[in-house]
């Protein structure tokens, strides 16, 4: 768990951790480098979710070492699966990670949602609803796990 006090911004009590695949964590369909150690750190602190389409077929295989818990979307609503998923986590617990387009509601309405410009880009519907916005997933996590850097990007 995650708890931080963030001046002029209020309280973050924080369980899980929910991450975009493909253009977050991964670039076509392959986890990038320093990732996985660091959601194993985190992994000590935070229960972290896996949501993809798994366009690649790879998502099972990049994670088989790991605990980490992936839903596969099957729907023809990305946006609408990714939020109830969030909504089954408890938003006001969750922090969400993304990029795309369908990360929006994700990351709209979870406790804290960070953006990733990354080499895929991102969505400026995704940016405009986000808290935080880092120029990687390794930068991401880490300030997950430097929680005070939060609080010195958060505070008001």
């Amino acid at each position: 768990m995650i708890d931080l006090l963030i001046p002029g911004y209020g309280w973050l009590s924080i369980k899980n951790l929910l991450l975009d695949y493909n253009g977050t964590i991964a670039f076509n369909g392959h986890i990038l480098p320093g990732v996985l150690e660091r959601l194993k750190a985190l992994s000590k602190l935070l229960n972290i979710k896996v949501v993809t389409s798994d366009t690649f077929g790879t998502v099972m295989q990049e994670l088989e070492d790991s605990d980490i818990e992936v839903f596969i979307l099957k729907s023809s609503n990305h946006t609408a699966e990714k939020r109830e998923i969030l909504d089954g986590l408890g938003a006001n617990r969750t922090i969400a990670i993304g990029n795309g387009n369908n990360d929006k509601e994700m990351i709209k309405y979870a406790a804290l949602g960070i953006v990733v410009l990354g080499q895929e880009g991102c969505s400026t519907e995704t940016l405009l609803s986000s808290q935080i916005v880092v120029p990687s997933i390794t930068r991401a996590l880490e300030l997950l796990l430097e929680p005070e850097e939060l609080v010195a990007t958060l505070r008001r």
